[in-house]
């Protein structure tokens, strides 16, 4: 586990200097790998090239060191990331009469692709981001994983190609300050966070999951191909029963490749469904107490803990809660908002920073929970979008409309409390009549028309979302598995893995999540829709395989997540530095938002006469983003 960084210069440049420049992205990426860095330099007759990494050790801690070569030096490669199968991998090497001489999956990477070439690409099942220079083609690759568990950024100039694990690294290499991109802007307000190939800046972009980028250092000219094709999936015959003892044994065998540690390992622990499964799963398979962690919190309606320790005590682990207030979450939001170099508003990365936190003062690995709500049908907005079928081809919508203006007065809330009436109140807000209804319940922010009441005319970037529609095939999604695919092309690789990479690599800790196992989503994918959402049951199927494992009951019981009052603290403790964000002058010298609007939005929730929370919070962020990059 580390970071990458690499350049290629579009002329021949002196090595000091293509070293100077990667020793400046490494340092700025320290956390990500503070056991050792190593950088590779090359001056070509019309080019000059340069990779980095800065590594932290958790396989084969003596001779896994990076960069990497072949045999006779002529390709060369930065990794970061685990690959769980390598060694299968490395033991069919063995058996053609490849000798290795290290333990690494790094080296496994590189031996695979001068055997198969790219096609190697597809045998990788892991979290990956790296970058291979092969001397005898004359060309770079650049390759991330199926899901975009690890982060990789591209940028061109006139004068040199980069690329790199974290924004902070990439943009330190540009001679000027990148302008806002439109659609990054426009992506950022309507969904909280920004998914690839997009990025707040113009002219940078993310390289998407399951692609790899071949650069030519003759011409300098670049494609971007796919890893994974695509299948249409063909629905299987498997009974309930076959198919939820199916289940059971892949996310068994998942948990098991993904605790290959030469270093402490354990478990976040929440107390919900994948957290707990996960955590029975490696208890079963070790032979002595494994190490859970959980945070509670002082507030009781925030406090879940209860949950993660009925867990604990039933699989035996040495458990770690630690309590916190909100001046422990409120005294870092600084450097965790600042730490994802864009705009970046789920606020749950407060908490995943803190249980990083403390998790990394016992372990450098921790098993989390993390996609088994795409994988398995967990999310509340897949329900709703299937009861927005139903709702709508029975309710005229003239009523619907009355029902709406209705819950505007009745269902009105003057606090950050995410009650009964919270939860209706979205309900109906997210009901649609269109056919794309499913692209509004996921705009966690601004819907269409409040993006272009906010956002100056220059700014606005109508159909942002017809890039996702085309990239999934899916412009009126209807199914179970269009909502799976949308998410995992947008808000699993835009948000949540985003939310978990930076916040735990900020404490130098490696997140393994073994829900997120290609073979394990795709199998899903095959499963008649209510296998996964039954009723009132989500994730029906995982909850059926695990059910005899965990207390009776325990398993149904709903989970509020890591929610945290950010509404109640921009009225409170962040109340000052919101305000200076809606002076007039500053909006006026911005020049981004519609000032009377937006004055008026942030007004009414400091006042209390309205609860904008979500909109107020994602302005919020977005202010603290621009005020650090721009007016620094």
């Amino acid at each position: 586990m580390c970071g990458i960084n690499g350049i290629l210069y579009k002329s021949s440049t002196d090595e000091q200097t293509i070293r100077q420049s990667l020793t400046k992205m490494n340092d700025l990426i320290i956390h990500r790998g503070p056991d050792e860095d190593g950088t590779y330099s090359f001056t070509g007759d019309n080019f000059g090239l340069g990779m980095a990494m800065r590594r932290l050790s958790i396989i084969d801690l003596s001779s896994g060191q990076q960069p990497m070569y072949s045999n006779d030096k002529s390709i060369v490669i930065v990794f970061n990331g685990e690959i769980y199968n390598y060694k299968t991998l490395r033991a069919q090497l063995i058996t053609d009469g490849i000798q290795l001489h290290t333990n690494s999956d790094t080296e496994v990477i590189l031996k695979l692709y001068e055997q198969k070439g790219v096609e190697a690409f597809k045998l990788l099942d892991g979290m990956f981001a790296f970058s291979i220079y092969d001397a005898t083609i004359n060309k770079v690759f650049i390759a991330r994983d199926f899901f975009g568990e690890k982060p990789l950024y591209y940028t061109e100039n006139n004068n040199k190609i980069c690329w790199a694990s974290e924004l902070k690294s990439l943009v330190n290499q540009l001679d000027y300050k990148p302008e806002i991109s439109k659609k990054g802007i426009n992506l950022y307000f309507k969904l909280t966070y920004i998914p690839a190939p997009f990025t707040i800046y113009e002219g940078v972009n993310k390289l998407e999951a399951n692609k790899y980028i071949v650069y030519d250092t003759n011409t300098f000219e670049h494609q971007i191909e796919t890893i994974h094709k695509e299948n249409s999936q063909t629905k299987s015959n498997l009974s309930f029963n076959d198919a939820k003892k199916e289940v059971k044994q892949r996310v068994f065998d998942s948990v098991e490749s993904r605790s290959i540690s030469d270093v402490p390992l354990g478990t976040f622990l929440s107390g919900g469904v994948d957290s707990s499964v996960v955590s029975l799963c490696l208890s079963e398979m070790k032979d002595s107490k494994i190490e859970t962690f959980s945070i509670g919190f002082e507030k009781a309606s925030y406090d879940e803990s209860d949950k993660s320790r009925v867990v604990a005590e039933r699989i035996g682990s040495n458990h770690h809660e630690f309590i916190i207030n909100e001046n422990d979450l409120k005294h870092n939001v600084n450097d965790i908002l600042l730490n994802f170099d864009e705009p970046f508003a789920d606020s749950s990365s407060l908490p995943t920073f803190l249980v990083s936190n403390k998790t990394k003062s016992n372990v450098t690995v921790a098993l989390t929970g993390d996609g088994g709500d795409e994988v398995f049908g967990g999310y509340n907005k897949y329900y709703v979008g299937k009861l927005n079928q139903k709702y709508t081809n029975v309710v005229p919508k003239v009523l619907h409309n009355q029902i709406d203006k209705f819950s505007n007065s009745f269902l009105r809330r003057k606090d950050d409390n995410r009650g009964f009436k919270y939860k209706l109140n979205k309900l109906i807000k997210t009901i649609s009549y269109d056919d794309d209804y499913y692209w509004g319940i996921i705009s966690l922010g601004f819907q269409n028309d409040e993006i272009n009441q906010f956002l100056n005319p220059e700014f606005q970037s109508p159909g942002v979302f017809e890039y996702y529609k085309a990239a999934t095939q899916i412009s009126s999604p209807k199914s179970l598995n269009d909502f799976r695919t949308i998410d995992r092309h947008m808000s699993l690789e835009g948000d949540m893995l985003v939310k978990v990479d930076r916040t735990s690599m900020m404490n130098s800790l490696e997140c393994r999540a073994p829900f997120l196992n290609r073979e394990l989503f795709e199998f899903t994918m095959t499963l008649p829709e209510d296998y996964l959402i039954k009723k009132w049951s989500k994730k029906h199927i995982l909850k059926e395989a695990f059910k005899d494992d965990f207390p009776e009951g325990f398993l149904e019981k709903s989970k509020q997540g890591f929610g945290v009052p950010v509404g109640d603290w921009l009225r409170d403790g962040l109340r000052k530095e919101l305000e200076s964000y809606i002076d007039l002058n500053f909006l006026k010298q911005q020049s981004i938002f519609n000032t009377s609007a937006m004055i008026t939005l942030v007004s009414n929730h400091l006042s209390g006469k309205q609860d904008n929370t979500f909109k107020v919070w994602t302005y919020f962020c977005f202010q603290k983003w621009y005020t650090h990059t721009y007016n620094n």
